[in-house]
């Protein structure tokens, strides 16, 4: 249990770190970049499609964002834990 602990504490204190050096940064996605570089090609171009949904602010888009990677990575380990619960059934069956 304490190995468990100090593991997770770890893994969150090594992601982290990196934000404490970061200082004033301009983080744009790629979305803002291809539209700036569609402006400066083709500035009379007009967009076919306009977004369904558009969050309030950059803090709900990251916050989507995370979500929609935390229930990826939730179906991913149910999918690879029956493979392996199916595999340990089959060893114990034998």
């Amino acid at each position: 249990m304490k190995r468990s602990l100090f593991l997770l504490v770890f893994a969150v204190l090594l992601a982290a770190t990196p934000l404490l050096f970061i200082h004033h940064s301009n983080f744009g996605g790629t979305d803002d970049r291809a539209k700036k570089t569609i402006q400066v090609i083709a500035p009379h171009y007009k967009p076919w499609a306009q977004s369904i949904f558009e969050p309030p602010g950059g803090e709900v888009q990251t916050l989507l964002f995370s979500v929609q990677a935390a229930v990826g990575a939730g179906i991913i380990g149910y999918i690879i834990g029956v493979y392996k619960g199916r595999e340990n059934r089959r060893e114990e069956s034998k």
